[in-house]
């Protein structure tokens, strides 16, 4: 009876175990915890505030010099942004040939990358490995090695020249080294990892049963791939494109060694302004002019393609 009336009243009675109140968590825990993050970003904020933020910082600074200065007798800070102006007005053909042969160069390795990164992560079984292994082994050699590679390739007495000149239409002058097909070729083959990469883990991810569901409903392989595959799979085509695109806009490697000034990139006008002319205010500003071109178009572009989540 004493029982009954202690849990009618709330207590517990015999034999009931007592509630045991939450332990307040201490200040200190959950300060540490709120701390943790910023404490695992400090390695990599520091890096880049010393190898990125400073270094753009001073360049931007040398971009303002006045011209008339020289490394013998030092800049003079005037802040002259009609360094940019000059710099636009007589290289801006370098800049438009960079952002189009970049282009073309991410849209060839999309068109090549997608169906070879969609075998090796849903067809290859287990040849997997190995095929992985081949997408990389590029990068057991040197860039410079893999472009001057191409160049004997494409040079006119190669085998390929050769091939296509004992065409019946091909013309007996008929040449690709030294031309817009070279260079657009050689960034395709030394950037062509950097697409099939994200592309792989992004395809790799993706679930089978969707596809299944797709068939099931009757969708035809065409339907599938542009209703489940492609949408699943465009985190991975937007960081193949800008890992892509990004490091073939600022190339000068594959317009030095397979094509002629008259393909020369902004890559070019800017190693030639540091090095050979030490014309270090216009070449900061090209610089500044080759940043601020990608990050507009990496912008747009992501904000075009309706997708936050990024591989």
């Amino acid at each position: 009876m004493t029982a009954l009336v202690g849990a009618a009243a709330g207590g517990a009675g015999p034999g009931t175990p007592p509630e045991v109140e939450p332990v307040a968590e201490p200040v200190a825990g959950k300060k540490r915890r709120r701390w943790t993050p910023y404490l695992l970003l400090l390695p990599g904020g520091i890096w880049l505030l010393l190898f990125f933020v400073v270094p753009s910082i001073q360049l931007a600074g040398t971009s303002l010099y006045d011209r008339a200065g020289s490394l013998e007798n030092g800049y003079s800070q005037t802040f002259a942004f009609g360094n940019y102006l000059d710099a636009i007005q007589a290289y801006w053909p370098h800049l438009v040939r960079s952002a189009v042969y970049a282009g073309l160069a991410t849209i060839i390795c999309l068109v090549l990358g997608y169906p070879l990164a969609y075998a090796i992560a849903q067809k290859s079984g287990r040849w997997r490995n190995l095929l992985l292994v081949c997408v990389i082994a590029p990068f057991f050699t040197t860039f410079l090695v893999r472009t001057l590679a191409w160049k004997s390739i494409l040079s006119d007495n190669g085998w390929l020249v050769g091939f296509f000149r004992g065409l019946p239409f091909v013309p007996d002058d008929f040449r690709l080294l030294a031309t817009p097909t070279a260079v657009v070729c050689g960034l395709v083959y030394n950037f062509l990892p950097f697409m099939v990469l994200p592309l792989y883990a992004s395809l790799d991810r993706l679930d089978g049963r969707l596809l299944e569901a797709s068939r099931d409903l009757y969708a035809t392989p065409v339907a599938t791939f542009r209703k489940v595959t492609l949408p699943l799979s465009m985190p991975g085509v937007i960081a193949g494109t800008l890992l892509t695109f990004i490091p073939a806009a600022g190339d000068y490697i594959n317009a030095e060694l397979l094509g002629t000034p008259n393909e020369y990139m902004i890559g070019n006008v800017i190693d030639s302004s540091f090095l050979v002319r030490l014309d270090y205010p216009q070449a900061a500003a090209l610089s500044f002019l080759l940043m601020a071109t990608i990050l507009v178009m990496v912008f747009s572009y992501v904000r075009a393609a309706g997708t936050e989540e990024v591989v």
